[in-house]
């Protein structure tokens, strides 16, 4: 039994912090400087052919 209170505190305690930095630190990338121009290049990507199919070399 002692094995698995040690894992439960583990889980509890030190994985709830690991999951919070993880969840802090993936909002501070979203929002770094420069990304905005990356953002809104994806988010206007499948409107690029929109008006004309891309040209393909291969015919398909």
């Amino acid at each position: 039994m002692e094995h698995y209170t040690f894992l439960r505190h583990l889980a509890d305690s030190w994985a709830l912090l690991a999951l919070a930095l993880f969840f802090a630190g993936l909002i501070v990338w979203v929002y770094r400087p420069g990304s905005r121009k990356v953002h809104d290049e994806i988010a206007s990507s499948i409107f690029q052919n929109e008006d004309k199919p891309k040209d393909d070399p291969d015919g398909h």
